[in-house]
């Protein structure tokens, strides 16, 4: 099979099936020409059955996250939906970064000094009175080896603040950064590009750099860097969650409808982001044409860039 981006191609007729994704304050609309079909079916971890032709196939173990693409896209667009369907308003969130100051490379440490963390910080927020959080963290490995999370919490209300030496010192294994995301209208794009691209230098010394797209891309600071995208997920073992949140999370909606309806539920978002993707056999018939198109409110057009 080959999957490859093409012009542009929408549903003729209102009343063609789409499914609409309702994520905060993005929406995405996808159309399939055809109803996906699933031609293998799993028996064991190491075996499958190709339901064309009655064959067993073995399944060919990864050592990497970035071997695993299609597990890879899927989780990062998981977590770009929740990161959306949380993130309405930027006042109500703090997105904070923490990072190992020793080289740890154990994962399961990492994610249990993280649980203390949890605990600590909504005990240091509970005895100021303020009101319940939920928190989406991402974990995110380094060049070195070491690990360290991008971590969103969200606020009934306006976000407290809370100063950095103390944000650090609830934390207790290194130095921690809050940033702002004011004005970033699609912030689960922004932050799971994170979670891709590696800068050039780093690429080169983890050795990832094979494989990689070198962009350029500008940060929230104004200066322009090389990055390498994808780089990053070759760092990634197999198997590991990317991400955890709190149970108190919302989750995206997803709705069966037409394409009429799709559009009416938008209604004046604009849309921020376009792709049509064709997948054809060995033989080169097309088996089918997938559109996706998202709306984002409170952003202009030329605000948001996807891959």
């Amino acid at each position: 099979m080959e999957i490859k981006r093409i012009p542009d191609v929408r549903p003729e007729t209102p009343d063609t099936e789409v499914t609409l994704k309702v994520a905060g304050n993005v929406s995405e609309i996808r159309w399939s020409r055809s109803a996906p079909s699933i031609p293998v079916r799993k028996l064991d971890k190491d075996h499958g059955l190709d339901l064309r032709t009655g064959e067993v196939i073995d399944y060919e173990h990864i050592t990497n996250r970035a071997e695993d693409t299609a597990s890879v896209k899927r989780s990062l667009l998981k977590l770009r939906d929740l990161i959306n369907a949380n993130l309405t308003n930027p006042e109500t969130a703090l997105w904070v970064t923490l990072t190992n100051a020793k080289n740890e490379v154990d994962v399961a440490r990492v994610y249990e000094n993280y649980r203390r963390y949890w605990q600590r910080l909504r005990y240091y927020l509970g005895k100021r009175g303020h009101p319940s959080v939920e928190y989406i963290a991402a974990i995110e490995p380094q060049g070195r080896g070491a690990w360290h999370f991008h971590c969103l919490f969200f606020f009934p209300g306006k976000a407290p603040f809370i100063p950095n030496d103390e944000m650090a010192r609830i934390w207790g294994h290194g130095f921690t950064k809050t940033q702002s995301l004011k004005g970033v209208g699609n912030p689960g794009v922004y932050l799971t590009s994170y979670l891709d691209g590696l800068e050039l230098a780093g690429a080169v010394s983890a050795g990832v750099l094979d494989g990689g797209r070198l962009t350029e891309v500008e940060g929230r600071d104004g200066t322009r860097k090389a990055v390498v995208k994808g780089a990053r997920l070759r760092l990634y073992p197999p198997g590991l969650n990317i991400y955890r949140h709190s149970r108190g999370v919302k989750l995206p909606e997803v709705f069966k409808t037409t394409e009429g309806e799709a559009m009416a539920a938008v209604g004046d978002a604009p849309l921020t982001y376009e792709k049509t993707i064709s997948i054809t056999d060995e033989a080169g018939e097309v088996k089918n044409i997938i559109n996706y198109r998202t709306f984002t409110r409170g952003v202009q057009d030329d605000e948001q860039s996807e891959n």
